[in-house]
């Protein structure tokens, strides 16, 4: 019997998909603009600083959130990038160490627990994740950390708790994608550190 497909998946991946398109005009618009001798004022400057945050977040998104097959990969170069786009100009570091190629389902596990990471470090950090042939590590350090003990409580089980908003849907989602690639999350938080290994 074949498993029912993830339709919040194939939801993702048709938003991502089609809002890339439009986002990716609007930027070449923008380049074009100066290109052809436009003044590049404060107002162009903040729109193509925001197109360009956008099209990032997408790409994030597109993998987070999206569709995932199992022998689907992607490149450590895009991932890198993707990474080097969405934190530009922020108060996050994110310093990614893996191998050349990776399965597209891990590294969707490990983009939905960088934004439980990103959640919990609102006043910025560090975050060094880390492939190697045991598994994944991930390193977060921050001078500050705003931990919801109810939110991290969630990442262990598998059923999402009653309550649980759009910001931190991430948290919900997380059991379930381990579960389906029969993985075993241990999280350590402390007082500056957070310490996950899957």
């Amino acid at each position: 019997m074949q498993d029912k497909p993830d339709l919040a998946a194939l939801i993702g991946s048709r938003i991502c998909h089609d809002l890339i398109s439009p986002i990716g005009a609007i930027g070449n618009g923008v380049e074009l603009l100066m290109m052809d001798g436009a003044a590049k004022t404060p107002e162009l400057a903040l729109i193509a600083e925001s197109v360009a945050n956008a099209n990032a977040r997408i790409r994030f998104f597109r993998v987070a959130f999206g569709a995932a097959n199992g022998d689907q990969r992607i490149a450590r170069s895009e991932v890198a990038g993707i990474i080097a786009d969405m934190t530009r100009g922020g108060r996050l570091q994110v310093e990614w160490t893996s191998p050349a190629e990776l399965s597209r389902r891990e590294v969707k596990l490990a983009f939905l627990l960088l934004q439980c990471l990103e959640t919990a470090m609102a006043y910025g950090g560090k975050i060094r994740v880390e492939r190697n042939e045991t598994g994944w590590l991930m390193q977060a350090e921050a001078p500050r950390l705003k931990l919801d003990p109810a939110l991290w409580e969630v990442l262990t089980e598998r059923h999402p708790p009653a309550e649980i908003g759009a910001g931190q849907v991430h948290f919900a989602l997380v059991p379930e994608v381990l579960h389906a690639q029969g993985r075993r999350l241990v999280a350590e938080l402390k007082e500056n550190a957070i310490r996950l290994t899957f």
